[in-house]
């Protein structure tokens, strides 16, 4: 046995040796920022016993290869600056150039930190336009899960300067928290973007941090099985690819190819009316899901035709193709994208044009997503969309076969996404996630706190500054206080300001109400780095709304007090403070009255007479919240303890 051992061990040197050459992880490479005013962790891998000598700044410094093959050089503290030009050398010479100073945040999350610029660049023409900043650099971790074992290193990617090209693909949210802290301190601002759309927090976790929450931990082990993993998303694949390939044998839009729905020409006298935006789920249809289909002609003035033109149409439940005048526009797979085509020119013509949108619902309500922008426009001028259009049903079917999503499963991220980053030194973290987590509100109290310190375990350089986002508004908003999922989910992202060195930005009034992936990605960064301007640099600013402190009762009225008054509460636009609800003994809430007075917030309902507990913009979409300090920021959302 110990001879097996020992021919295993020189295989594996003679593996090491082959390909002894220096090799750096995909962090270490050109145009990177690293950490000013902390030692620096270089590091790669090469032969055993092999001598490395790194080159920067005008010192050598020099170290040799362990047997494991890894080796690692701790650079001096040094100041922010750059650019650096780096030399390592071992059997090979590696030469890293344009090599910054500063300070480097890790931004992580699901959604809405992913959201790139690209995806929000209507609103943020002018921001795009001028971000070229060699100063601002941003690393986009690849996207993988694994289930197994942390990993050393990304199969892929690389550091990029802002650019007005380059910065499309950069996280709105991290971009804007980077362009505000280095317009205030002048020094390199590194982004490392490691997010996932849907990502629940359990994803980010360790394994040995889930063992405090048995069901994910035992879930992770099921997940360790590469074949359990093939054969079920082969499977899921197939059930999907079999719904499809029905959907498409059903249509009625397609069956006849003489009769095309496509067809601008194609005689839809008989099909229903329903005007846009809307679900078909509100017409005689009901709430079907399959295919249905959508025409709407259009007159068109002889000044916008033969221009490339854009077609907008908001948002779209789940998938749709668009043809204009019989040919293919664009398409969309998945509901959340905003609709945006770019047409080119000629295919927009003067007089009558026929556009044609041929929609799947995969689940659930299918249509047109309200209180969005439906429009063609081209040379300066706009048609209005909305109104209208002419439907009918191609297809009915079931809703699509579920799916297992695989990659959110626990610590697969952590393992794939977040591992590799351990030794690469950093100022701290912005967390924006918890929107997959609103179904398990309660369990996020303990889950956000337990995922900073795994963090900060794993990254050994104390309680780094660790900012997060507060969830924003969104769905319809109440008449009557209720229960909220999301209101508890904000309660714990807000009792998680116990954990030291944690900033919070409070986004209570920069949701949208019909989409869960807000278009004003700027203030969320600008609110982010006030928090960091607090938290990491020690600044005396106002930094946050107001936070919720402490309730005493007075007669039939509860009087509230608050942290982070700034220069002093308001109510916005000087109206009538809303959002309050007030309860007494039998736990039942009601809207209340409200006022300020002496910085403080007194609260009341006449026909309770001894008032219990209050909560302030307890809701999924608090529209109407309007509590702010002088300095323009909101106040949290919030629930008095009983």
């Amino acid at each position: 046995m110990n001879n097996i051992r020992l021919i295993t061990f020189y295989l594996l040197l003679l593996s090491v040796s082959v390909t002894g050459e220096v090799r750096l992880p995909k962090l270490i490479s050109d145009g990177m920022v690293l950490q000013q005013n902390t030692e620096i962790k270089i590091w790669g891998w090469a032969a055993p016993h092999e001598k490395i000598t790194v080159d920067f700044n005008t010192a050598t410094y020099r170290t040799t290869t362990p047997d494991a093959g890894e080796w690692n050089i701790v650079l001096p503290k040094t100041k922010a600056g750059g650019p650096y030009t780096m030399t390592i050398k071992g059997a090979n010479t590696i030469v890293l150039k344009d090599i910054l100073i500063g300070d480097v945040w890790i931004c992580s999350g699901q959604s809405n930190m992913e959201l790139p610029m690209r995806r929000v660049s209507p609103i943020y023409e002018s921001e795009i336009a001028s971000s070229a900043n060699n100063y601002i650099r941003c690393f986009t971790v690849p996207q993988h899960y694994n289930f197994n074992r942390p990993q050393s290193d990304f199969n892929s990617g690389n550091w990029q300067a802002a650019t007005p090209e380059a910065v499309l693909n950069f996280s709105a949210v991290a971009y804007f928290f980077a362009k505000e802290l280095y317009q205030k301190y002048k020094i390199p601002i590194g982004i490392i973007n490691t997010s996932l759309g849907g990502s629940p927090a359990e994803a980010w976790v360790s394994e040995n941090t889930l063992m405090h929450y048995p069901a994910y931990y035992q879930e992770m082990q099921r997940w360790k099985d590469s074949k359990f993993i093939q054969q079920t998303e082969s499977s899921e694949q197939t059930k999907i690819k079999a719904w499809y390939d029905r959907l498409h044998a059903k249509d009625e839009g397609f069956k006849n190819p003489q009769q095309s729905w496509i067809d601008p020409a194609y005689n839809s006298t008989g099909w229903d009316t329903m005007k846009l935006p809307g679900y078909w789920a509100n017409t005689s249809l009901g709430a079907v899901n399959g295919v249905v289909w959508f025409r709407k002609e259009i007159m068109v003035p002889a000044t916008m035709a033969g221009q490339p033109a854009k077609l907008i149409l908001g948002r779209i439940v789940d998938a749709d193709s668009v043809f204009i005048n019989g040919t293919f526009a664009g398409t969309t797979s998945y509901q959340y994208p905003p609709r945006r085509y770019d047409l080119p020119a000629g295919l927009i013509k003067a007089g009558k044009n026929m556009i044609v949108v041929r929609v799947i619902s995969n689940g659930g309500q299918g249509g047109f997503v309200p209180d969005k922008q439906y429009s063609l426009s081209a040379g300066g001028q706009s048609v209005d969309l909305k109104g209208n259009w002419q439907y009918k049903l191609g297809a009915k079917m079931e809703p699509t076969p579920g799916q297992t999503f695989v990659r959110w499963k626990p610590g697969g991220l952590y393992n794939a996404m977040l591992a590799p980053l351990f030794n690469y030194k950093i100022k701290g973290a912005v967390w924006y996630q918890g929107e997959a987590n609103t179904g398990r509100s309660k369990e996020y109290q303990t889950l956000l706190p337990d995922l900073i310190k795994d963090w900060r375990q794993h990254w050994q350089e104390g309680d780094f500054p660790f900012l997060f986002v507060q969830l924003p508004n969104f769905m319809e908003a109440k008449e009557q206080p209720s229960e909220s999922n999301w209101a508890l989910l904000r309660e714990a992202q807000l009792n998680t300001l116990s954990v030291p060195n944690t900033g919070m930005a409070v986004t209570i009034d920069l949701g949208e109400w019909n989409d869960i992936h807000p278009l004003n990605k700027k203030e969320v960064g600008k609110r982010l780095a006030l928090g960091a301007e607090k938290v990491a640099y020690n600044e005396n600013n106002v930094y946050s709304g107001p936070i919720y402190r402490s309730m005493q009762v007075s007669g039939n009225k509860i009087i509230l007090t608050f942290s982070n008054c700034g220069s002093g509460l308001i109510s916005k636009e000087n109206g009538e403070l809303k959002e309050f609800a007030i309860a007494g003994q039998d736990g039942e809430y009601l809207w209340a009255k409200a006022r300020i007075e002496n910085n403080k917030v007194i609260v009341w309902n006449d026909v309770i007479n001894h008032p219990v507990s209050v909560r302030y913009a307890w809701a999924d979409n608090p529209a109407n919240a309007n509590l702010y300090n002088k300095e323009g920021l909101p106040a949290s959302p919030f629930e008095t303890k009983k």
